[in-house]
């Protein structure tokens, strides 16, 4: 089994210690490992509060960071080693659609140009009426009319339709991997089990693997086959998306499921949270990332004097040693 795309032990830092000890440094990505099979097309969910490094890990698999440390690879070879023939290739084979569909658009232009612009820089096509073919199919499989969508501008489409022409604009390259950017955040609560659904078609039907961002794990849970729960930058439990969710191991993870409404509230999902202080300190961890929220932290953990990173605990299924030793 060859590995399309892999983060090795990447961590990302922003900002840098001054010379005389000012400054500050923030640790987005701290040593996270993702392998992308290229023969098995899964949905891979990122899933965390804000802040947890979702979107740093998202800039970082499309390139669009380079890692403080660990490595990045294309097709087993370091991203920052690539050649232009071999960049152009990543691009095209690794496509996002953004959080935001409202600012993916150009209001000044139709809609037609953004599908336009992918045949044009890829030269997928010079003949207008191929042209024409490819679009009218990648609409259709998102589920979208040709005819009731393009010519027209972006604010005469509803939000809904903005982003699955974000996602036939990705379907026109044929990519191996799409990167969903919390694709539905920003859109009706009706429409969003169709944009879904047109993710899980193009896995499905097309083959294409998906890494999908997000902090909803009920949308989590419709359409993945495995599930990273991050905090902090950290990976603090991974695994199938069943064994994580239906078997939560890491507090954190558990908090996060109990954080879900429930339209019944006699009929909960789980046991009720672990009391604990929710006040975190703005100041750089030694130890544990969640030992200032943990239930139960040990003054090793919190001083760094334990074992971290994921083990083992069942089949596919991985949490933090720290939490599995301070429980």
């Amino acid at each position: 089994m060859s590995t399309f795309l892999e983060l090795d032990h990447v961590t990302k830092t922003f900002g840098s210690k001054g010379v005389f000890g000012g400054g500050s440094v923030t640790v987005a990505v701290d040593d996270v490992s993702l392998a992308i099979d290229d023969d098995k097309p899964d949905i891979v969910t990122v899933v965390g509060e804000s802040g947890s490094g979702k979107t740093t890990l998202a800039r970082l698999l499309l390139g669009s960071h380079v890692p403080t440390s660990g490595v990045v690879r294309y097709r087993g070879k370091d991203f920052t080693k690539l050649t232009r023939k071999e960049r152009l290739s990543f691009r095209r084979e690794i496509q996002p659609i953004f959080q935001d569909p409202f600012e993916s658009y150009n209001p000044f232009y139709k809609v037609d140009h953004v599908l336009e612009a992918p045949i044009k820089n890829f030269r997928l096509t010079s003949s207008t009426s191929e042209q024409n073919r490819m679009i009218e199919d990648a609409l259709e499989m998102v589920g979208l009319l040709p005819e009731e969508t393009l010519g027209r501008f972006p604010h005469q489409l509803s939000g809904g339709q903005r982003q699955r022409i974000m996602v036939a604009r990705a379907l026109l390259l044929k990519p191996r991997v799409i990167l969903a950017d919390e694709p539905v955040s920003m859109v009706d609560a009706s429409l969003r089990a169709t944009i879904l659904d047109s993710i899980r078609r193009l896995n499905k039907d097309l083959g294409i693997s998906v890494v999908y961002i997000t902090h909803d794990l009920t949308t989590a849970y419709q359409i993945s086959d495995s599930i990273m729960v991050m905090y902090r930058g950290t990976v603090v439990e991974a695994g199938s998306v069943d064994a994580v969710i239906l078997n939560p191991q890491h507090t954190y993870t558990q908090l996060l499921i109990e954080s879900i409404p429930q339209p019944d509230p006699k009929n909960r999902w789980g046991a009720e949270p672990p009391q604990q202080n929710w006040d975190i300190e703005d100041t750089e961890i030694v130890g544990c990332k969640f030992s200032d929220r943990c239930p139960t932290p040990t003054e090793d953990c919190k001083n760094g004097k334990i074992e971290m990173g994921l083990i083992e605990v069942a089949p596919d299924h991985f949490v933090d040693q720290c939490c599995v030793n301070c429980g």
